[in-house]
């Protein structure tokens, strides 16, 4: 299955899931995940990735808990975006972020499932994937919403420079350029890479 392809399918399952009736900051959640593929594409994310991102609300995520689609219908997202790209989504969602972010940026870091209850050490991809997707995710998020960044600024600033090791150059480039300062506002504050 091409990629055009398979966005096409994940796109029309969103529509079909209701995404683009859903508000999100900066208007629906389907434009937020347009959004989002948009901005991996943006750092040279490989096509799973960008599909990832593009569904990665299909299944809700521990930050936003609205589901498109029930766990037991995950064969559908599956036939219409690939295994790999399904397998980010899930991973995504899962995410139990108290346990995992705190040491996801170690190679033996922990990787609670928060849908089983079961932890797991990813592979360097899987962390990288997953890295890189919650910095796009985030970054669209305070891009669109003020009271976000104002928020979240500090606290997604910490997390990502922690994370550094495991975001391409492009994606730490715009962390350090949304997050760095205040929200619309100013040049970025210089923030150390390690």
């Amino acid at each position: 299955m091409g990629h055009g392809t398979a966005e096409e399918a994940a796109i029309a399952l969103l529509r079909a899931c209701g995404a683009e009736g859903r508000e999100h900051p900066g208007g629906t959640l389907l434009a937020h995940l347009l959004r989002v593929r948009d901005r991996l594409a943006a750092w040279g994310a490989r096509p799973e990735l960008r599909l990832a991102g593009l569904c990665h609300a299909f299944y809700g995520t521990d930050g936003f808990a609205v589901s498109l689609l029930p766990l037991e219908r995950r064969a559908e997202l599956r036939a219409a975006i690939g295994e790999e790209a399904e397998a980010l989504v899930y991973l995504y969602a899962s995410c139990d972020r108290e346990a995992t972010y705190p040491a996801l940026h170690l190679p033996d870091g922990p990787y609670r499932d928060r849908f089983t209850g079961e932890t797991f050490t990813p592979t360097t991809r899987q962390r990288r994937g997953v890295a890189e997707l919650t910095a796009a995710n985030e970054l669209d998020i305070a891009t669109a919403s003020p009271e976000f960044h104002t928020r979240w600024a500090p606290d997604l600033l910490t997390l990502f420079t922690r994370l550094r090791p495991l975001l391409t150059d492009a994606a730490w480039e715009e962390v350090r350029g949304v997050l760095g300062r205040p929200h619309g506002h100013g040049p970025a504050v210089r923030v150390s890479s390690r």
